[in-house]
């Protein structure tokens, strides 16, 4: 029987050839996904956008959801066999008149990039509560993911691809108090709560889809530069990273270890596309790999064991089908 990635047994680099210094450009070579039809939440902009030029370049069809459709036209406007959808991961109404419209078109889907996200913001909520850092990076996906299951399952082949963060190692996930209602308000854990929340998704959803031939994989881009993710900030908190100095200057050794845009979505195009997964899910991977199983949460990178716990999954699943108001029945 096909082994699942619960407590993280899967969690060794398969020498893909690739590393950290290598570009989506690089990683696509030699493969075609013409007949592909893809869809990247966010990609319209940093390392969504690379991957949308990355994949249409393969032959894919790329579906582009975004809530700034004139933003969107203007950065997608040289890119061919690529569509524009309008979407707010903020508001689930939205992302349900998306799936809706998505599915009235009877078309197959083969390649979910859940890819948009937000970082370090002070704290709001959703309509429903929902802080937004849990609701923008892993809520909406999971809702998103859940209302397009009958396009993914019709592929006959399909990969959902999540990116999340090393950032998950901020924080574990909080069930009896996601939301900060009653604790402090921690940019830092809402953003490490989401991203945990990611991982723990994507090994529960490819556990239960791989039957359907659908494989589910978490990534960490690397430390990006020239996105928009960190703009809304504190000084200080880049201060309390060691990221720059008292006057907000970035450090020369932190500038020099950040990946640019083409390197940050080289690992999504990978997990997207490499024949290496063939038969292998519920993997979070960095640097165009599989990633390693760290339990020391003082070490920065691999994956660390809490967000691929079998009994959170679970647990995070029923949760996440309470708060979006339906169940995600992968046989429907």
């Amino acid at each position: 029987m096909e082994q699942n990635n619960y407590q993280g047994v899967l969690q060794q680099p398969i020498g893909s050839g690739f590393n950290a210094g290598s570009t989506a450009t690089e990683v696509i070579k030699g493969i075609d996904l013409s007949g592909k039809i893809a869809i990247v939440t966010g990609g319209n902009t940093g390392i969504g956008l690379e991957t949308v030029k990355t994949l249409a370049s393969a032959g894919a069809k790329v579906i582009v959801l975004s809530r700034d459709i004139e933003k969107a036209q203007k950065n997608l406007q040289d890119i061919n066999h690529v569509e524009i959808g309008a979407m707010d991961l903020m508001d689930p109404a939205s992302i349900d008149t998306f799936a809706q419209t998505f599915l009235a078109s009877g078309r197959p889907l083969h390649l979910l990039i859940n890819n948009a996200g937000i970082m370090w913001v002070p704290l709001r909520r959703d309509d429903r509560g929902i802080e937004s850092q849990l609701a923008t990076n892993y809520l909406a996906h999971f809702q998103l993911t859940a209302a397009l299951w009958p396009a993914l399952k019709k592929a006959n082949g399909a990969r959902v691809v999540h990116v999340s963060s090393g950032g998950h190692q901020f924080s574990d996930f909080d069930f009896d108090d996601p939301n900060f209602l009653h604790r402090e308000y921690e940019t830092l854990k809402g953003y490490g709560q989401s991203k945990t929340a990611v991982n723990l998704f994507s090994l529960e959803l490819d556990n239960r889809a791989k039957a359907f031939q659908v494989r589910s994989y978490a990534l960490c881009p690397g430390a990006v530069g020239e996105t928009e993710l960190a703009r809304e900030a504190p000084l200080d908190l880049f201060q309390q990273l060691g990221y720059c100095d008292a006057e907000g200057n970035i450090l020369p050794e932190v500038a020099a270890s950040l990946k640019t845009i083409p390197q940050g979505a080289a690992t999504t195009v990978w997990c997207a596309t490499s024949p290496l997964l063939n038969n292998m899910g519920g993997v979070y991977c960095e640097n165009v790999d599989v990633a390693r199983l760290v339990a020391d949460v003082s070490i920065i990178g691999g994956v660390k064991p809490y967000s691929l716990d079998r009994e959170n999954a679970r647990r995070l699943w029923k949760w996440s089908e309470e708060m979006i108001g339906r169940t995600f029945h992968l046989e429907g």
